[in-house]
């Protein structure tokens, strides 16, 4: 799966959206190097974010090969300690879309760590590569146009509805779309699976 070439326009909207975000809140958002909350428990990506992690594992393929093979290691036994509960397709990696299947994901893998995440120094390997959804996660996102704000936990402990919103982290939903399309990908998956591909 080719990446897209304004996904690193897409990256770099995000990024500075992020940190402007985290300027307006201050302490309020408890994102550092280290916190490893948003490290657990699966998540669908979309066939970008495959994308982007593929390329990723491609530059560190060619970086830091040892890295890039521990890297794939934890993969391989994530998949193998959870596949078999896997709501979906463990040949293709794609995630299930009927409601049994909707359903069955949202208790599936919720405390695993993420075979990106590094047990020994806290932070992820392949943190340029990252998706999307962890890119955003911490400060207050509507994961779509009209949805409420959310936020990690962590963040925001004690902080106003006012003093949340005014801390909103825009997301370039058209572009992320267009580019999803580009990518020629379908259907959601996980970390995992896109780590190996």
């Amino acid at each position: 799966m080719l990446l897209p070439a304004r996904d690193t326009e897409l990256v770099q909207i995000v990024d500075a959206a992020l940190a402007d975000a985290a300027l307006r809140a201050g302490p309020m958002l408890a994102c550092r190097p280290g916190c490893t909350q948003c490290c657990h428990g699966a998540f669908s990506i979309n066939a970008l974010d495959a994308a982007r992690l593929q390329s990723g594992m491609h530059d560190l393929d060619l970086s830091d090969p040892l890295l890039a093979e521990s890297v794939r290691d934890r993969a391989r036994t994530w998949l193998a300690q959870h596949a078999s509960d896997f709501p979906g397709d463990v040949t293709t990696g794609i995630l299930g879309t009927s409601e049994e299947d909707q359903s069955r994901f949202e208790d599936f893998a919720n405390d695993a760590p993420c075979p990106a995440l590094n047990p020994d120094t806290g932070l992820c390997d392949i943190y340029a590569f990252r998706p999307l959804t962890c890119r955003v996660f911490g400060p207050p996102v509507r994961v779509e146009a009209g949805d409420t704000l959310a936020c990690c936990e962590l963040c925001f402990i004690g902080a106003t509805p006012d003093e949340i919103a005014d801390c909103e982290m825009p997301l370039p939903h058209e572009l992320e779309e267009q580019l999803i399309r580009e990518t020629g990908g379908s259907g959601e998956t996980i970390i995992p699976f896109a780590l190996l591909r």
